[in-house]
């Protein structure tokens, strides 16, 4: 019985760590307005889950992913003042297909997507594999296929099982 008990509580508490999270859930800062300050983004989402800098100099992202169970991962791209340049939702069709095989690496893909849900290897395959969960009105699974030195070698999307069609 006391089991029982400690179980509803678990449960009672994942429910409304979850409704808390909601407040500063990051699909709303995809509208993220420019010229926002960092520190107002911040306050408003919290702590990103991860900071990068960009290439370009004195710019840095601020990462706020869903991943490794959520289908969302937004990117806030900060100016080297530190003011909103631009936000958005990158785990999308249109976005994954900017990879390039034989040029991108581990490091520009987790700059582009943020870490993955789960970094994996197969028998088949010589080197590691990220993989992505997102939507495009279904649950999905984004695959990049890295070679032992980190260059991604080819890159796909695919139905997670639990949605796939059913069959005879």
């Amino acid at each position: 019985m006391k089991s029982l008990s400690l179980m509803c509580c678990v449960f009672a508490l994942a429910g409304v760590t979850a409704l808390a999270g909601c407040a500063s859930a990051p699909w709303s800062a995809a509208d993220m307005e420019p010229g926002t300050p960092r520190d107002v983004v911040i306050n408003r989402l919290g702590p990103p889950t991860r900071v990068v800098a960009l290439p370009a100099s004195g710019q840095q992202r601020l990462q706020y992913s869903l991943q490794p169970f959520g289908q969302q991962a937004v990117m806030i791209d900060l100016d080297a003042s530190g003011k909103v340049v631009r936000s958005r939702q990158v785990l999308t069709a249109t976005e994954f297909n900017r990879i390039q095989a034989g040029q991108w690496t581990r490091a520009d893909v987790e700059r582009e997507f943020g870490p993955p849900a789960l970094v994996d290897r197969v028998v088949s395959w010589d080197g590691p594999i990220m993989t992505y969960r997102w939507s495009d009105g279904s649950d999905m699974f984004y695959w990049v296929y890295l070679d032992p030195g980190g260059v991604v070698q080819r890159a796909h999307p695919g139905m997670e099982l639990k949605n796939a069609p059913d069959r005879d």
